[in-house]
């Protein structure tokens, strides 16, 4: 997080909101918090807008990522189905879950059935993708096998008053287990970094 020609967050907030009053006298940490926590108090939220964090999440599934960049007032760079082999994926198992109990039934061709487990099914797809590519599909193309749950890393940069509706709503009892903990995560280590902007969530 950094601010403009190096300014922290706090003091590019007191800056930029100072200039509606034309009272840019002394601004250091103190007077930064103070004045932050003076117009969260007035709920002039927007001028916490002028001060952004980015973040680098790895190891999230593409389920995660889709919920992610619905948030529309922030910029997102995201690993790319498209251009790398994703041969040896990974999957974001749900928690409480067995993936070796075998739950569901397949019909075979031929009348036979099978009972396969969630990793047996994820096996198959990694099975599938690996043999389009060596097929010769490219990865844009075989990417279509391709489980929602497959790990992927995203970067987004939003503002902080952006980031406060994330928080509010992704680390809600109803938000999806995965955003809800890799949220609540995030947010705890925010309010150790900025506390003044999120303390209150």
């Amino acid at each position: 997080m950094a601010g403009l020609n190096g300014e922290n967050p706090l003091q590019l907030i007191e800056l930029a909101g100072k200039t509606a009053y034309q009272s840019r006298e002394k601004i250091d940490n103190e007077s930064a918090a103070r004045f932050v926590q003076m117009i969260k108090n007035r709920g002039h939220k927007s001028v916490l807008e002028h001060s952004s964090m980015t973040v680098e999440f790895n190891d999230v599934s593409r389920g995660f990522t889709h919920e992610l960049v619905r948030h529309r007032l922030a910029a997102y760079t995201q690993e790319s189905t498209r251009y790398v082999d994703e041969s040896d994926f990974r999957v974001v198992i749900p928690p409480d879950k067995d993936k070796d109990e075998k739950l569901v039934e397949l019909d075979l061709v031929g009348g036979e059935k099978i009972k396969v487990s969630f990793q047996e099914w994820m096996d198959l797809n990694e099975q599938m993708y690996r043999g389009l590519r060596q097929a010769k599909w490219k990865p844009e193309d075989a990417r279509q096998v391709l489980p929602t749950g497959i790990k992927a890393q995203i970067v987004i940069t939003a503002n902080f008053r952006e980031w406060r509706h994330v928080f509010k709503l992704r680390t809600a009892p109803a938000a999806h287990w995965e955003i809800r903990r890799v949220m609540t995560n995030l947010l705890k280590d925010v309010k150790g970094r900025v506390p003044i902007i999120f303390d209150d969530l």
